[in-house]
């Protein structure tokens, strides 16, 4: 089985990255100033860009031409990591100065953090020439995908209240 059938997958998914990551870009340009104030939705903010960017990122450079299943591995390890790190340190970092609390839970955390946990087992396993290690990190990043729209929702909602809070 080629990588190429994988095409529309990646297509599809860094579509719909590119897509939500505009829309969560504008979402906080129309909000700055509150996005700005609140170190909870600045560092919601960024951890939610970052991991768009990530997927988009993933996607993208799944689809450069004639790599192999190692390259792939190895490119989304590298931004997996990259997206886990940042998403762990803005969450501690919102949770110790932001005034907000909206999605900031300890299940938010773990499940956040799980999904980037798989994707980067499916790509070690890709790494070290297991197939079956794009199907699970596929399924990871799906599932990762999924949770950061909640995450945005979140976002969004939490500037939200924090516009109601100030009038």
């Amino acid at each position: 089985m080629g990588i190429n059938q994988w095409y529309d997958f990646f297509v599809m998914v860094g579509g719909g990255a590119a897509a939500l990551t505009g829309l969560v870009f504008v979402a906080m340009s129309i909000n700055l100033s509150i996005t700005a104030q609140d170190a909870t939705h600045k560092n919601r903010a960024v951890a939610t860009l970052t991991g768009f960017g990530a997927v988009f990122m993933i996607c993208a450079f799944a689809l450069i031409a004639n790599q192999s299943y190692q390259w792939i591995g190895i490119e989304w390890l590298f931004f997996s990591l990259f997206a886990v790190i940042t998403y762990i340190r803005k969450y501690i970092q919102a949770k110790k100065t932001g005034r907000s609390s909206v999605g900031l839970s300890t299940g938010r955390l773990i499940a956040g953090t799980s999904c980037y946990v798989i994707q980067i087992i499916g790509s070690v396993l890709l790494i070290s020439g297991y197939v079956a290690g794009l199907y699970v990190a596929s399924v990871a990043l799906v599932l990762t995908f999924g949770f950061l729209i909640s995450g945005a929702w979140l976002l969004i909602t939490g500037i939200y209240e924090h516009q109601v809070k100030q009038q």
